[in-house]
């Protein structure tokens, strides 16, 4: 086996005989661990902010974007960020040994299930050094343990982040390799990672459409995952249209580059000549490009005409795709074909009609008469996130707390035996 074959198999093996350990860990011990965390990011920021120096620096030479050096950047607010995203989570409900139901069988037995943690969970992410915290203090909170893997880029930021938690851990007798860094750019330690299907239950990436694509065709393991945020808005006949307006401009424009910004909208052709004309002016004053269907370009000189390649595109920048529908039934049909499963919204005033929406669209997150920007952890209330599924086994959206576990069946007798 090969050097970096051989340190994968041990990370991971030593990560199952914690996560053995790291499942049982009193609720107190877990919250100390996080916020002892907390303080010590606090503690160290000069010791990170010298090693991260070193990766902006590579990153620099190797001629990085600004964008990408400013998310690879640890400055003092990311640091603080990362801190109170520690005590954020271990303000949380602890679900590990919920009894999320319990029934009695007709022989006496009772039967329940248990809420427990997945073991151990690989997460393979880019640039964002605060993914490192994020992501294990959320695992660490679940009961479980963590190998990451982060960018090339970052290796500097994240080994000494992974410093700062293995000192906590140890600090309250928890076995350091429940969190564990890979400590190699080796690239070929993202393969090996993925063979090693006896120690590890679930990965997760968080990047790039080219990431998880090689990491879903290349994994042994069980991978969450989603693809692509290609969300629509969907403008219904008789909308509030100051409220359609208010959301599809929020819902495109405050953070065009995430992956529930609205890339496609959606306008009812009895509505079309009222809203898009006022829409589309806010649209173009705040740099929006408007790529549009025949009747979207009739009715706003300055929209380009959409090619076939524009419809479930997902820009991440100020261009949007707008299509006129004839029905309800088209819309619907459009968000079939060319949505992604992410977000989906309809502004309406129908009753009926937001009732069929929420029931036949299928995307992790529906909404009646709000922006896709909602579909967040933090937002619906999971007070933090792992990453947002848009596959369904087992978890379909926000992935907070719940979702990084999983639930057995336990049974109470009092002699009872199968005939």
């Amino acid at each position: 086996m090969a050097e970096t074959g051989r340190l994968i198999a041990d990370m991971a093996k030593r990560a199952r005989a914690a996560a053995r350990k790291v499942a049982n860990l009193k609720t107190d011990i877990k919250n100390r661990v996080l916020l002892s965390t907390a303080e010590r990011i606090i503690d160290n920021r000069s010791r990170l902010q010298d090693e991260n120096k070193k990766d902006l620096e590579k990153g620099k030479t190797k001629g990085l974007s600004n964008a990408f050096l400013d998310r690879l950047e640890l400055s003092d607010k990311v640091i603080e960020s990362m801190a109170q995203g520690l005590k954020e989570v271990a303000a949380l409900a602890d679900p590990v040994g919920e009894v999320t139901k319990m029934w009695k069988r007709p022989n006496g037995l009772m039967v329940g299930r248990v809420r427990i943690p997945l073991g151990v969970i690989g997460m393979i992410y880019e640039s964002r050094p605060n993914v490192t915290i994020d992501a294990a203090g959320l695992c660490l909170k679940a009961g479980n343990a963590v190998i990451l893997k982060g960018g090339s880029d970052a290796i500097n930021s994240n080994l000494a982040l992974a410093s700062i938690l293995q000192d906590s851990l140890k600090e309250f007798g928890v076995p350091p390799d429940a969190v564990q860094v890979i400590p190699t750019t080796d690239r070929s330690a993202v393969t090996e990672m993925l063979s090693r299907e006896e120690e590890i239950d679930l990965i997760i990436p968080r990047g790039g459409e080219g990431l998880i694509r090689f990491v879903v065709q290349n994994s042994q393991i069980p991978v969450l995952k989603h693809y692509k945020g290609v969300c629509h808005c969907y403008v219904d006949k008789g909308a509030d249209l100051d409220m359609a307006r208010k959301i599809c401009f929020n819902a495109k424009v405050q953070r065009p580059g995430v992956c529930n910004a609205m890339e496609g909208m959606l306008v009812h052709k009895d509505i079309s000549s009222q809203f898009l004309p006022t829409i589309g002016e806010e649209f173009k004053n705040a740099g929006v490009e408007i790529r549009g269907c025949p009747e979207t370009t009739r009715l706003l000189d300055y929209a380009k005409p959409a090619s076939e390649d524009d419809w479930g595109q997902e820009f991440l920048d100020l261009i949007l795709a707008v299509k006129v529908v004839d029905s309800m039934e088209e819309a619907l049909d459009y968000i079939d074909r060319y949505g992604s499963n992410h977000t989906e919204a309809i502004i309406t005033k129908d009753y009926q009609r937001a009732r069929r929406f929420l029931d036949e669209v299928d995307a992790s997150l529906v909404l009646v008469n709000a922006s896709t920007r909602f579909n967040d952890g933090g937002q619906l209330g999971l007070g933090a996130e792992i990453g947002i599924s848009t596959s369904k086994l087992h978890a379909y959206g926000p992935m907070g707390l719940e979702e990084l576990t999983t639930t057995k069946f336990i049974a109470f007798g009092d002699g009872q035996i199968r005939e």
